[in-house]
């Protein structure tokens, strides 16, 4: 493909707009383009990563016996209120109507499409399982649409769905899919974790998401390529590495989710989900009688435990929350944080928000600060973490402001419900008892449910079993976001490219590094001058030779400067590049390894031998 025939509208600078760097990247080397707030072009280079990226879920999707078809993406709101799903999903439903005035989604996901089409079509155990799958754009109006194709309203997704007579079909179906998804995202060319996830809106129980690790900010190793003219990264001079350094600081990490995992096992969760290693005191200690202090001016734990002068794990804090309207009283173990996702999960409730202060005050009679479980009314719920049932003797807010009481024992001074609650901080051991867990920031790439019968008994989804019965039919759900890959690959892939100038000058400038599998195109090939006949001639040689090979080519048949066309090259991050240039009328050409920064001159008569192992095309 010649590059003079190609949209890639290539920037000089870094959009100003852009905060993390897969965003400035993909803006700056031509691959997509905002058309409104959260909504993009995918460019020729864009797509042709989609389709790559299609090809691989396709073959990988056809060993489970996955089918792909294609739903609608504008739905009858009749089916959401059917699900229930219409009044709880939220206000990133896009809602509108036709003419008729008869009410509308645009799809934000496909569980109740797929769960009408098997609904009416299949009456019988006999006929499942069944495993569909589709990749289409899904839409979302997010509130906040930010860091490129990682938060927008409109996205490509893969969504997939399999039905079964009995859970044992689901869970087969279920590590089917796991395995699938691994494979996907291996030769995606990501380091990946597969953690404990949150259902979220999505219903269902058990469920696994795929989290894309970012890149830490400190490690030069992983980010910078040297050109041929430095030896090593000891050689570039500390000045120059600092403002490296601060290069890679002035982006924003991508990523809204935290990876908690373990640094000896296979444990890994979302922060929202991660617990840690839990062994309750065995120590006896005589319990003390209950006696009220005063504790002015302090109002934080900090502040609570040096006045008292105990250490903040022998402290309680209570929260005010409220869950579907009922008011609740939540303890936590001195400074740590309330997970909401795990208390959320724990109550059962659809939706949970802290209460006001003024609540607090009509309620206990006392400020934020101040607050306790002991003497609380019969109608105030008492959740507490699990680590606050092991507490002797402890320090807890008087519901009097200024006031504290000691010698607080739980059970004998109030009853709660016990539960772990609390945000697993990270240095914790992991909860296998296998090393300690370490946090890294994520990009979620993928999410598998189990989902039961949620929709299924909903929506009246039966099939007869082999007794004749009417049961509901058993359900998996499975997403892969493919545009939000396109950000997490380049995330992951961008590089720093480093060089000295002949007169001892560094300099440094973005691009990107595609693992092979995704790049648009395997080989850049370039022509320094186009008006060069011999180059031109043999240029057109190699392309016409290497496409005949198999290899997909961008030729690079712009009369533009020389560094123009190496600049747009590591922007747009092919695996090779090729360049014919002064040594032409030699036949000799360079050939340039994105990945490592290095070249070889190669006889062009040699240069399919080449490619073949750098390639790995000769492994075979």
């Amino acid at each position: 493909m010649k590059q003079s025939k190609m949209l890639i509208p290539t920037l000089r600078e870094m959009p100003s707009d852009a905060q993390v760097i897969s965003h400035a990247l993909m803006l700056r080397a031509g691959y997509v383009r905002q058309i409104s707030a959260g909504i993009y072009a995918y460019l020729p280079l864009a797509n042709r990563v989609i389709e790559k990226l299609k090809a691989i879920m396709h073959e990988e999707f056809a060993k489970i016996n996955a089918v792909e078809m294609l739903a609608p993406a504008l739905l009858t709101a009749d089916l959401w209120r059917e699900s229930g799903r219409y009044e709880t999903y939220g206000d990133d439903l896009y809602k509108l109507q036709n003419r008729d005035q008869s009410d509308f989604i645009l799809g934000p996901t496909h569980e109740e499409t797929l769960t009408t089409l098997i609904r009416d079509a299949v009456k019988s155990y006999k006929q499942l399982p069944l495993n569909l799958y589709q990749i289409q754009p899904k839409y979302r109006d997010e509130k906040r649409p930010r860091n490129g194709l990682l938060r927008t309203r409109e996205f490509i997704m893969k969504d997939g769905y399999s039905f079964h007579a009995d859970y044992a079909g689901l869970d087969v179906t279920y590590e089917d899919y796991r395995k699938a998804y691994e494979a996907i995202f291996r030769r995606a060319g990501l380091d990946f974790k597969g953690i404990i996830g949150d259902g979220g809106a999505m219903g269902g129980k058990d469920s696994q998401e795929f989290m894309a690790i970012t890149p830490d900010r400190t490690d030069l190793g992983h980010w910078l390529v040297l050109d041929k003219s430095i030896a090593s990264l000891e050689e570039i001079p500390e000045a120059v590495l600092a403002d490296i350094r601060a290069e890679l600081q002035s982006w924003l990490v991508a990523g809204e989710d935290t990876v908690v995992y373990s640094d000896k096992s296979g444990y890994a969760a979302n922060l929202e989900m991660a617990t840690s290693e839990y062994k309750p005191s065995t120590k006896v200690a005589v319990q003390e009688a209950v006696e009220r202090v005063t504790t002015p001016d302090c109002k934080t734990i900090d502040e609570v435990a040096a006045f008292l002068q105990v250490p903040e794990e022998q402290t309680i804090k209570t929260l005010l929350f409220r869950a579907d309207d009922e008011l609740l009283a939540v303890l936590l173990v001195g400074n740590d944080q309330v997970n909401t996702v795990k208390l959320k999960n724990f109550l059962r409730a659809d939706f949970l928000e802290p209460a006001s202060e003024a609540e607090a005050r009509e309620l206990f009679g006392a400020g934020f600060g101040s607050l306790g479980p002991v003497g609380l009314p019969d109608s105030v719920k008492l959740v507490a973490d699990r680590r606050v049932e092991a507490l002797t003797n402890a320090v807890a807010g008087a519901n009097t402001d200024g006031y504290h009481l000691t010698g607080v024992n739980p059970e004998r001074d109030f009853t709660a419900d016990y539960a772990d609650i609390r945000e697993v901080r990270e240095g914790e051991v992991s909860p296998d008892g296998q090393g300690i867990l370490k946090f890294a920031r994520g990009i979620e790439i993928g999410h598998i449910f189990k989902l039961g019968t949620r929709y299924s008994e909903s929506m009246g989804a039966t099939v007869l079993d082999e007794n004749g019965r009417a049961v509901p039919i058993v359900m998996g759900s499975y997403g892969i976001g493919v545009s939000r890959i396109l950000s997490a690959v380049i995330e992951q892939h961008a590089r720093l490219f480093v060089s000295k100038t002949p007169k001892g000058d560094y300099r440094y400038s973005w691009g990107i590094n595609f693992p092979k599998e995704l790049a648009p195109y395997d080989i850049h090939l370039i022509t320094v001058n186009v008006k060069d006949e011999q180059a031109s001639a043999l240029t057109a040689k190699i392309e016409r030779d290497l496409q005949e090979q198999g290899y997909q080519v961008l030729t690079d048949d712009r009369n533009e400067r020389v560094g123009s066309k190496f600049s747009d090259s590591d922007l747009i991050g092919l695996p090779i590049r090729v360049t014919v240039g002064k040594k032409a009328a030699e036949g000799i050409v360079e050939v340039k390894i994105k990945a490592t920064g290095d070249t070889i001159e190669v006889n062009a008569e040699n240069l399919s031998e080449t490619l073949g192992i750098l390639t790995d095309r000769n492994a075979d």
